[in-house]
């Protein structure tokens, strides 16, 4: 693995931004390209750190497995554990060597991974602590922790309901069910959580067992590290914060 001090993840572009923003609009209707491209995107966001080929990659939560799939594209043994047989089976056919099975308690040795990878998940768990935990636990010392997650205040942090969730969420669902004729997918206190950033970046630089190799807003193209720097402005400006951390020896 090369030296992490030596590959810093620097700001990208601004067309970059725009094409992710553009896919994510698209993500009901054309799911395949908004996902593809966050996987492509990922993935070169974890090859500015290390050579993915022939590396052990956990993929923790990753639906259909869109992520899953462009990290074996490049050379990687990529497992995928996801909860929801649903969502697994949601492109028609079950990901190849998928597993369903909880990120509380994932059916791994310790350290077994180089990568242990996470996108958009630690917002839809109760307990995102014991859950970082075993994304610790199952990864190797040296090896690479990739963790994102949107934030409750920011824009999006009410997800479908976004931005209504600041006026309350059981407000935003009610406006929701008005204006579609359904109801979210997302439930406060059920299957979506109020995560906020200071609290996290706290605990994670709190832990003995892990060091922080970058804490910055995943999507913004300039001023992607300072933001998360920044009290009260992180909350709703980060937008979705992404951690790499690093196993410690």
């Amino acid at each position: 693995m090369r030296n992490l001090a030596q590959a810093p993840l620097k700001d990208p572009s601004i067309a970059r931004s725009v094409a992710l923003f553009r896919a994510f609009l698209r993500e009901q209707t054309d799911p395949e390209h908004c996902y593809g491209l966050l996987a492509r995107d990922a993935a070169e966001q974890l090859e500015r750190y290390l050579t993915l080929h022939d590396r052990v990659v956990v993929d923790i939560g990753g639906g259909s497995g869109h992520f899953t799939e462009e990290f074996r594209r490049r050379g990687a043994h990529s497992y995928l554990f996801e909860p929801d047989a649903a969502e697994l089976a949601a492109r028609g056919q079950l990901p190849e060597g998928a597993v369903v099975a909880d990120g509380y308690l994932l059916p791994l040795a310790d350290g077994v991974a180089d990568v242990c990878f996470s996108s958009n998940v630690l917002e839809h768990v109760a307990d995102p602590q014991t859950f970082l935990s075993e994304m610790v636990r199952v990864t190797r010392p040296g090896g690479l922790i990739y963790v994102s997650f949107t934030n409750w205040l920011s824009p999006w942090g009410g997800h479908e309901t976004a931005p209504w969730h600041y006026l309350g969420a059981d407000r935003a669902r009610a406006r929701y069910r008005r204006r579609t004729g359904r109801d979210a997918k997302h439930t406060l206190g059920e299957n979506l959580f109020p995560i906020h950033i200071g609290p996290t970046l706290r605990h994670v630089r709190g832990r003995d067992d892990v060091s922080v190799v970058a804490a910055r807003s995943r999507y913004w193209p300039f001023l992607a590290h300072a933001v998360t720097r920044v009290p009260g402005l992180r909350e709703i400006a980060t937008w979705n914060l992404l951690l790499i951390l690093r196993r410690s020896p």
